[in-house]
């Protein structure tokens, strides 16, 4: 896939997770490879053979579902495809917001541009043409099972299409399908199949509504969005460490050299770059280097570890997302090099309904960890700062609720987390016997995240607001770069004031991922210029060559009591 301007070439195989999120946003138009254009046409005309035939064939000349068997006049099979897209367009609830219409309708049209489902390239120009208008159909949030596909979605996705329902533009608002396309010049999708010795070839309603692409557009954002705030988290935690003046040696290379899991060794470097105080001065850092305490909380010296597992999952979620986006799920298959259809299971949404609930478990972890990391900085027999990080506590209550917010939002993601893809309910008089409840995952596991998200931003009010009382002290430099940036959007809690927007305004950074542009510059200097470590001296970490020097001490001082 290549990109020209404001052009996207789609070819089915090649679309990423961080494209579809563009085009979600609305950034690209979209066109067929040369490649793809010519795939399309080769399994068109496999379908055309068959209804001149008369081959019967499922969701071509036959019903669906149950109705697989009961074969279909010709007379009748535009009906079929028109009653087919109304009858399945029976979901509920909000509709899709339209950055997750558009991804939604995108990805639809790579699926399609695999050539294997048989829609005829004029069709599929149409739709290409719809979502380049941004003309997007009305779709409710809730309906699907993930098996066959997540069909009543994707329904009210075609219903759209071909001119019925709502839909919604940003030149006409929502109002009915039919004269939003009107509006901007299209005209509403035909859909029937190929009639001996008449019109052009069109498509049958199911190869635009056979698929995962529900689960997997939600699963694209879910994966982006769990990447950000993952990358966000180590920075965050970072700077929390230092207001509670821990220790970096937990994050020694050396430490996790022999437990070697990536997401564990990354965390540890971002940690390190962050906080090395050899390399980048910390004042607070030099404050403590001579305390007693032999080491932090788990909430701080196993970030490494629990972050981690984080990052790892997410890599494992992306990897399938990625395969589901580029993959064929329709049913029928449509096979031109065979000169056939066969009819599969590959619409089963068990891969990214799996994958998802497996994203909600591991990413939920950077907000639990970090409510925890907000108990220690509001509590003054932990952190060392005043109650609630406010001054005159008791006529102020600082960060009182919003840890308990953060409390509340870690308990509801332990609910949420509960696997969606552990059930199923057998539909369609059990010819679809076992589905994946992929939907569910996917729009919990972008709750979780948002969750998750919110945690953090808390957390990273919190750890600046206990900046504030270790003044004139600074930290290091792109620590202090990020205390700079809350501090462009959020002013310092000198007294009780209304928290949420303060909470909204960290949220939208994190959004954002502006914690994260201050300072990747800083960690990837670091990879670069591959800076030695510094393994600061602690009177706590013992080492056979701190016992020689205390030895050699202990032997001059002893000389001079002789003198």
């Amino acid at each position: 896939m290549s990109l020209l301007k404001l052009d996207i070439y789609l070819d089915g195989h090649s679309l990423t997770t961080e494209d579809l999120i563009n085009l979600g946003k609305g950034l690209y138009k979209i066109k067929l490879t040369p490649e793809a254009e010519a795939k399309v046409k080769q399994s068109r005309e496999v379908i055309e053979r068959i209804v001149k035939e008369q081959t019967v064939v499922y969701g071509i000349t036959t019903g669906f579902g149950k109705f697989a068997r009961t074969v279909i006049p010709t007379s009748k099979l535009k009906e079929l495809q028109v009653n087919l897209v109304r009858s399945h367009s029976a979901g509920v609830g909000k509709p899709l917001i339209p950055e997750r219409s558009r991804m939604l309708l995108a990805l639809r049209i790579n699926v399609l541009a695999k050539g294997y489902s048989g829609i005829s390239l004029e069709t599929l120009q149409q739709v290409i043409e719809a979502f380049n208008a941004s003309c997007l159909p009305y779709i409710p949030e809730k309906g699907t099972v993930g098996a066959s596909g997540d069909l009543a979605p994707l329904s009210h996705l075609a219903l759209g299409l071909i001119g019925e329902g709502k839909m919604w533009s940003p030149k006409s608002g929502w109002a009915d399908a039919k004269y939003v396309l009107q509006a901007h010049g299209l005209k509403p999708i035909t859909l029937k199949p190929k009639e001996v010795m008449k019109s052009k070839p069109s498509q049958s309603g199911l190869a635009l509504i056979n698929g995962t692409q529900m689960i997997s557009s939600l699963g694209c954002e879910a994966v982006e969005r769990a990447s950000a705030i993952a990358r966000q988290a180590d920075i965050v935690a970072a700077l929390t460490l230092e207001v509670l003046k821990g220790t970096t040696r937990a994050f020694d290379t050396d430490i996790h050299a022999v437990r070697p899991h990536r997401g564990q060794i990354e965390v540890a470097f971002r940690f390190r770059s962050l906080l090395d105080s050899d390399h980048h001065p910390s004042e607070i850092a030099e404050s403590h280097r001579f305390c007693d305490r032999v080491q932090d909380a788990y909430t701080l010296r196993c970030c490494p570890q629990v972050h981690g597992v984080a990052n790892d999952t997410i890599a494992f979620v992306k990897d399938i997302i990625t395969t589901e986006i580029n993959s064929a799920t329709d049913n029928p298959m449509v096979f031109a090099e065979r000169g056939e259809t066969i009819s599969g299971g590959n619409f089963h949404g068990e891969y990214p309904a799996k994958a998802l609930d497996y994203l909600a478990i591991g990413v939920h972890e950077l907000a639990a960890i970090s409510e925890r990391r907000i108990e220690r900085l509001c509590n003054p027999s932990l952190s060392e700062l005043p109650a609630f990080l406010v001054t005159e506590g008791g006529l102020n209550s600082g960060f009182m609720i919003a840890h308990c917010t953060a409390a509340a939002l870690v308990s509801e993601n332990k609910a949420l987390c509960h696997p969606s893809s552990v059930d199923s309910l057998s539909t369609s008089a059990a010819t679809e016997d076992h589905v994946s409840m992929g939907g569910w995952a996917a729009r919990k596991a972008l709750k979780v995240i948002e969750h998750v998200e919110q945690v953090l931003a808390i957390e990273l009010l919190a750890a600046c607001q206990g900046i504030e009382f270790l003044r004139p002290l600074r930290t290091t430099t792109p620590l202090e770069k990020v205390y700079d940036l809350v501090r462009s959007v959020v002013r310092p809690w000198l007294k009780d004031r209304f928290m949420a927007p303060d909470i909204e305004a960290a949220h939208r950074l994190l959004v954002e991922q502006k914690v994260w542009e201050v300072a990747e510059p800083y960690i990837e200097k670091y990879r670069r210029e591959h800076i030695p470590e510094s393994r600061p001296i602690s009177p706590t970490a013992f080492s056979l060559d701190s016992l020689r020097m205390n030895k050699c001490v202990g032997t001059d001082h002893s000389d001079q009591d002789e003198l």
